[in-house]
């Protein structure tokens, strides 16, 4: 986590602000007044003061009745407030190794990592169905700071859905991460298994959809 970002943030407020957007695609001041113990006015100048300072911006949500209503979801420099495994050393570590190995070295060495991850996680996995190991994989992977959760999908499928990413900068660098990332929740759910990815306002949002 970022100590010079929280204490540019300041106040306990703001980062249960900041926390309440993360999981959602976005609340109007009214919607955080009812989550927080804070008034209307209160929650309103922290969104001002948020907004100013680039961790947040808006839209506007159409309503069935009225004028749409503003809504504040987070921009992408909050990233670094939140959980990160990785970080400019592992990047330039692979820069290395494609130096000197050649131009294929950071994929193998990516591949191998996950590849004992799927290995490892598939030993521990606890679950007779599908949704019973899905629930278990989004413990673990909200445990790691993936901010995950097992849901159902409206045509019966199911999902885990991540809202951050601890190597959020090593995707960037390395998108087939993605797809190693894809391979490891088949390996463990035993299942296809279609990933999504959703940018929201700059942030990095995915989700691992499969028949449950």
């Amino acid at each position: 986590m970022n100590q010079r970002l929280i204490s540019e943030i300041g106040r306990t407020q703001r980062l249960e602000i900041i926390n309440s957007l993360k999981r959602t695609k976005g609340m109007s001041v009214n919607e955080l007044v009812g989550r927080m113990n804070m008034s209307y006015m209160g929650i309103k100048q922290h969104c001002i003061t948020l907004h100013r300072d680039g961790y947040l911006d808006t839209w506007r949500r159409p309503q069935k009745m009225g004028r749409p209503e503003m809504v504040y979801r987070l921009t992408r420099r909050s990233h670094d407030l939140f959980q990160a495994d990785s970080h400019q050393f592992t990047l330039d570590l692979l820069k290395s190794a494609q130096e000197i190995y050649g131009p294929n070295a950071p994929e193998k060495l990516l591949y191998s990592i996950f590849k004992k991850k799927a290995a490892s996680l598939k030993a521990k996995v606890k679950g007779d169905t599908v949704a019973d190991r899905a629930k278990w994989l989004a413990h673990v992977r909200d445990g790691e700071g993936y901010m995950a959760q097992f849901a159902n999908n409206k045509d019966g499928s199911s999902r885990i859905f991540e809202v951050h990413s601890p190597i959020l900068n090593l995707l960037e660098r390395y998108p087939i991460i993605g797809r190693f990332e894809q391979d490891m929740f088949e390996t463990v759910l035993g299942t296809r298994v279609r990933r999504e990815v959703i940018r929201n306002s700059g942030l990095y949002e995915c989700a691992f959809h499969f028949a449950a």
